[in-house]
């Protein structure tokens, strides 16, 4: 049976004491929850978050890394350095990456193999836009963003990383996909591994991520093919984000 996993995506958020009384908040409720719970937390505070979640059950990971392993790439983080702090996860190919920063499924995939060749797990991010979902294209545009991967690494590379579909109209818009919308693209996300190996899409973790808050929680992680969220606002505050964790259950 698939674990229920709940990742907090922190984006561009925090300072030193807000994340240390995020954390804190977190730790002391923490205990007794049936899900892997994960922060995602922005580079500058990766070391904040190795200290403080030394002896907590509580995973943390980035946000996003280079492709490249080292080198000439001002600016850029290498997945070797992630590692170093403790890094168990990291995120890639999030929709903002894709949209505000052009990363394309090559890139992505590119970084996916960066991350596992030191031993991160990748949390691939995958999703359609509005005007695609208008169009009739979230099946085509999330099978070719899983593809990309696949491509390049074979299915057997998923078996050690988590998907998370997030339709990209329903990040921090409010509005969020019907757990019957979320669960058909689970299903295909399935479908198309399974097409692969059955024995790596019985065992894949698929998230949703889309405005996820206490009160849809539940139903939405009650879909057979949904086993967790990626959360972004809500990871912010931590009684939102551990009811979010509860639902899990």
């Amino acid at each position: 049976m698939r674990k229920k996993f709940v990742a907090g995506n922190w984006k561009m958020h925090g300072s030193i004491q807000q994340n240390a009384a995020l954390l804190d908040g977190l730790k002391a409720h923490v205990s007794g929850l049936v899900c892997e719970v994960v922060v995602c937390v922005p580079f500058p505070y990766l070391a904040q978050a190795q200290s403080m979640l030394d002896d907590s059950v509580i995973e943390f990971g980035a946000q996003n890394l280079s492709e490249h392993g080292s080198g000439a790439f001002t600016g850029e983080v290498s997945a070797s350095m992630l590692k170093e702090f403790g890094c168990r996860y990291v995120l890639v190919g999030h929709s903002e990456r894709r949209a505000l920063y052009g990363e394309t499924d090559a890139v992505v995939a590119a970084k996916f193999a960066a991350a596992q060749a030191v031993g991160l797990v990748p949390v691939l991010c995958v999703g359609e836009s509005l005007e695609e979902r208008q169009l009739g294209l979230t099946a085509q545009v999330v099978s070719r963003q899983v593809a990309a991967v696949v491509d390049l690494l074979g299915v057997a590379a998923l078996e050690c990383s988590v998907v998370a579909y997030e339709p990209v109209w329903a990040i921090g818009t409010g509005v969020t996909a019907s757990p019957e919308q979320a669960q058909d693209v689970h299903f295909a996300i399935r479908a198309q591994v399974a097409a692969l190996s059955g024995e790596v899409a019985g065992g894949l973790r698929i998230l949703y991520g889309g405005s996820v808050k206490p009160q849809n929680a539940k139903e939405l992680f009650a879909q057979a093919d949904i086993d967790g969220g990626l959360i972004g606002g809500a990871a912010l505050v931590a009684d939102d984000f551990l009811a979010i964790c509860r639902a899990a259950a």
